[in-house]
C-alpha cells in the first residue's frame, strides 16, 4: 500500500522506493547540516565587513580553484565507493577543528574570514557530489519523475535546520552549531555507502548501468579539458555563472540592509535563518507534489526558463522600492523556485553524460565556474554599492536578460542531447 501511494502522489515505482528514499535521507542531512552553518557563515561575512566581501569571494574562488583538480585526481586514483563517503568525512573533521577555533578566538577577523571561505568552497563540492550520484544512479526519465522528491529531502533539511538556529541559538551559543553539523556530516557518510549498494540493485533496471566499483582514470584536469570540448557543458557552464552573478547581486543587497538593520552578530544570524526558513517551508511543498508533474507538463526547458523570468520583474520591484522587507521577499522567492524547478532541471542535465562528465566537468562548473561567477559579481557589485541597492537592482535586471535566451537554448541542446541527435565528449553512459 505505501509503494502504491508513492507510485500515485510522487510517480516512484516499486522497485526505486528504497533507493529514493535513502538518496532523500542522505540529501536532508547533507542540507541540516550545511544550512545548520549557512546563518553563522554569513554573519562572518559581516564580522569581516561587508565593504570586504569581494575579498572573500576572490579567496573562495582562489580555493575553489585548487580543491576541483584534488578532487578529480583523488577521483582517478580511489575508487568512488571508497572516496564519495570520505568527502563528507573529512568535511566533519575541519568543522570539529573550526570549532575550536572559534572557542579560543571568537570574533578574529581572519579565523571569521578562513571559515567564510572554507565553508562557501566545500559546501558547493559535497552538493555537487550528490547531485554527480544521482545523475549517476537515475537515468534522464527517471529523473524527470524523480529529482523534484529527491530534492525535497535537501529543502526539509534546510527547514530544519534554521528553525532550530531561530528558536534555539541564543541559549545553545553559535559555537555548538559546528559540532552538530560535524555529526550531521558524519551520519551522510555512512549514508554514501548505503546508496552505492541501492545503486548496484538498480543497475539495468531502466537506470544508470554504471558501476562505483571502479577508479575514473586520467589526470586532475580532466574536467577543465572536457569542459572546453563540448559545447554542451559550457552552455551549462554559461547558464550557472548567470545565475551566480544574479545571486552574488542579492546577496550584496540583503547583506547591506542586514548589517545597518540588526547590530549583533545574533539578530543578523537570526535574521538570515528566517529567510532561508520562509523559502524552503514553500519549496518542500512545491518539490514533493509539483515538481515531477511539472518537468513532465511543461518540459526541462521551461523548468530552466522559471528564474530569469522571476528576477527581471523582481528587480523591476527593487528599483521602485528598494527596502529590507522587499528584498527578503524577493530572496525568498527567487531561492524556492531555484531549488523546486531550476536546480533539479539543471541536475537532470547531466543524466545525458558519461560518468567522466559526471564527477569530473560537473565539479569544475559547479565549484570553480559558480565561484568565477561569485568573483566577478562581487567585485562589480562592490562598485555599484555605493550607488544604493536600487544601482544593483539595475544591473541584476540587464544580467537576467541574458540570462533568459541562455536558458531556452540550453534546454534545445539537452534535448538533443538526450535523443542522441548530438553528443557530449563521448557516447552517453544514459
Amino acid at each position: 500500500m505505501f509503494a502504491r501511494a508513492l507510485k500515485s502522489i510522487a510517480g516512484i515505482e516499486p522497485h526505486e522506493v528504497k533507493a529514493v528514499v535513502t538518496a532523500f535521507v542522505y540529501f536532508f542531512f547533507l542540507m541540516a547540516s550545511y544550512f545548520i552553518l549557512r546563518p553563522l557563515r554569513d554573519t562572518m561575512g559581516t564580522v569581516y565587513g561587508v565593504a570586504h566581501l569581494q575579498e572573500l569571494f576572490t579567496g573562495t574562488f582562489v580555493l575553489s580553484f585548487i580543491v576541483a583538480p584534488i578532487f578529480a585526481g583523488l577521483a582517478s586514483r580511489i575508487r568512488l565507493a571508497s572516496f564519495l563517503p570520505w568527502v563528507y568525512g573529512f568535511i566533519a573533521i575541519t568543522m570539529v577543528v573550526f570549532y575550536f577555533l572559534f572557542q579560543n578566538v571568537a570574533n578574529d577577523r581572519w579565523v571569521a574570514a578562513a571559515f567564510y571561505v572554507w565553508l562557501s568552497t566545500f559546501n558547493l563540492l559535497t552538493i555537487s557530489v550528490f547531485w554527480s550520484l544521482m545523475a549517476d544512479t537515475f537515468s534522464s526519465a527517471q529523473a524527470r519523475r524523480l529529482f523534484g522528491v529527491i530534492a525535497a529531502g535537501g529543502t526539509a533539511g534546510t527547514i530544519c535546520a534554521p528553525a532550530f538556529i531561530a528558536l534555539f541559538v541564543s541559549s545553545v551559543g553559535t559555537n555548538s552549531l559546528l559540532l552538530m553539523s560535524a555529526a550531521g556530516f558524519t551520519v551522510t557518510a555512512f549514508l554514501v555507502r548505503l546508496l552505492e549498494t541501492e545503486k548496484r540493485k538498480l543497475a539495468g533496471a531502466q537506470a544508470q548501468p554504471t558501476t562505483l566499483d571502479r577508479k575514473l582514470g586520467g589526470n586532475p584536469f580532466d574536467g577543465f579539458a572536457l569542459l572546453f570540448r563540448s559545447r554542451y557543458l559550457l552552455m551549462i557552464a554559461l547558464f550557472l555563472l548567470l545565475m551566480t552573478w544574479i545571486s552574488t547581486v542579492i546577496y550584496f543587497q540583503l547583506g547591506d540592509l542586514i548589517s545597518k538593520e540588526f547590530a549583533s552578530r545574533a539578530a543578523r544570524t537570526q535574521a538570515y535563518a528566517t529567510i532561508d526558513l520562509a523559502t524552503n517551508s514553500i519549496a518542500v511543498l512545491i518539490q514533493l507534489f509539483g515538481t515531477g508533474r511539472f518537468i513532465r507538463r511543461f518540459g526541462l526547458t521551461t523548468g530552466l526558463l522559471i528564474n530569469p523570468v522571476i528576477m527581471v520583474l523582481a528587480f523591476v520591484a527593487v528599483v521602485f522600492s528598494p527596502v529590507l522587507l522587499v528584498l527578503g521577499a524577493i530572496q525568498v522567492t527567487r531561492r524556492f523556485s531555484e531549488y523546486a524547478i531550476a536546480k533539479p532541471s539543471r541536475d537532470m542535465l547531466f543524466t545525458v553524460v558519461d560518468q567522466q562528465a559526471k564527477y569530473k566537468a560537473k565539479n569544475v562548473i559547479e565549484t570553480v565556474v559558480y565561484r568565477f561567477g561569485d568573483l566577478t559579481s562581487s567585485w562589480v557589485s562592490a562598485a555599484v554599492l555605493p550607488f544604493g541597492v536600487a544601482g544593483l537592482a539595475v544591473f541584476g535586471i540587464a544580467i537576467a536578460v541574458v540570462w533568459f535566451p541562455v536558458a531556452w537554448l540550453l534546454g534545445r541542446q539537452y534535448e538533443a542531447v538526450r535523443d542522441g541527435t548530438v553528443l557530449v565528449t563521448s557516447p552517453t553512459s544514459a
